[in-house]
């Protein structure tokens, strides 16, 4: 008896407003050799062989020039665009919710990293597999401080311990989605802290009992945030 190949689905986020870009035009569509930021991205999952779907999460009224971009590149595993909302993590529900019913594990992964590799990509896709949930990280290699409100450093922290983490973060797509109906269920129950869920791997800690597996992540994988940012991207895709 042969035994089915697990669905991988990656959610590509690009719905964020990009205001420290200082530019009309929003940075998941502004282009790098012709070729829009977010196209990088959607590619990579594309080209990988373990990846079967894909979704795109997309600000509101951008629908069709998505869809336009993705019938001009061949984007054949796009199987749904969805818009965000007004916060990531709200944002990433949507597109949870848009995933395919088979889903049995999801990527989620900045749109505005566009130097994501094909390593990178199968890397994700192993771990998750062994341990339900991992995500991408590099080592801090700056010496960080924390300081108090005043602007005086308190303490120095120890780097051997510090990862400054990055996309894609992976999940089992149930294990992700019933986290997620739980967050919600707590905002709207007894209030949080919004600001303070900053990526999917919080949820999942804070949500669940499955612990969040740190893997090797990739220099290059850079987000793009602000005009500088745009120039390395330039630089390294050009290779």
């Amino acid at each position: 008896m042969s035994i089915s190949k697990p669905k991988f689905t990656a959610i590509v986020m690009a719905a964020g407003s990009g205001t420290r870009m200082r530019s009309d035009t929003k940075k998941q569509f502004m282009q790098i050799n012709g070729i829009p930021i977010v196209a990088y991205s959607i590619k990579a999952f594309q080209e990988n062989d373990n990846i079967d779907s894909i979704v795109v999460v997309i600000p509101k009224g951008f629908a069709d020039d998505t869809l336009s971009m993705c019938i001009r590149y061949g984007f054949s595993k796009v199987k749904n665009i969805t818009e965000g909302s007004d916060k990531r993590f709200k944002s990433v529900y949507n597109g949870l919710l848009s995933a395919p019913e088979d889903t049995d594990y999801v990527l989620i992964h900045d749109g505005v990293r566009p130097m994501i590799s094909q390593k990178l990509i199968d890397r994700c896709c192993k771990y998750v597999l062994m341990t339900r949930a991992c995500v991408a990280a590099v080592p801090v290699t700056d010496t960080i401080k924390r300081a108090n409100e005043k602007g005086f450093a308190t303490e120095t922290l120890d780097r051997s311990t510090l990862w400054s983490i990055q996309t894609p973060q992976s999940f089992s797509y149930p294990l992700l989605l019933e986290a997620y109906k739980s967050l919600n269920k707590t905002i709207e129950d007894y209030g949080t802290d919004e600001n303070k869920i900053t990526d999917d791997a919080v949820i999942v800690e804070n949500m669940t009992d499955c612990h969040v597996r740190i893997i090797e992540g990739d220099p290059k994988n850079i987000k793009i945030t602000t005009p500088n940012d745009l120039i390395i991207a330039e630089a390294y895709l050009k290779q």
